[in-house]
């Protein structure tokens, strides 16, 4: 299936790329969240004349990003964990909880924003975690795990 970018995405293409995915995730994900339309005729003549709408759009969420980042410049979290007194949790600490961290305390960010190629966090400490605010927008930030009650 060919479709035609509405925005950038990650490991995929930029904007205006005419990319060849495979059927569901086109179908089932790009072109229900908007990243996307199918590579029509009529889609690339009606994108070719939004072009600059859309340029623009892609900018604007960029700058957004770009802003959010320099929120989390050095930003900090604290989560409280059950913990054995080794130091190995009862459970663990994953991106939904990090994410509910950082709003606590004002910064909004969504689960998904969490990137954890390691897996969850499973012990007591302080670890590096990245938030990808956009394709292009990355922000390292502190979590300290620490044992409670």
């Amino acid at each position: 299936m060919e479709v035609i970018l509405l925005e950038k995405v990650k490991n995929l293409g930029a904007l205006g790329d005419k990319v060849r995915v495979k059927p569901g995730y086109g179908r089932n994900y790009l072109v229900p969240q908007g990243k996307a339309v199918p590579a029509t005729k009529a889609n690339l003549e009606a994108f070719e004349a939004k072009r600059a709408e859309y340029q623009a759009k892609a900018d604007t969420l960029l700058a957004d990003a770009q802003a959010r980042a320099a929120k989390f410049e050095n930003a900090e979290a604290t989560i409280t964990a059950n913990a054995s007194p080794e130091g190995k949790l009862f459970g663990s600490v994953g991106p939904r909880d990090i994410a509910e961290a950082f709003t606590a305390q004002g910064l909004a960010l969504e689960k998904s924003e969490v990137i954890m190629p390691e897996g969850a966090i499973h012990n007591l400490g302080d670890y590096d975690v990245e938030v990808s605010l956009h394709a292009d927008v990355k922000a390292p930030v502190k979590v300290h795990v620490v044992a409670g009650a």
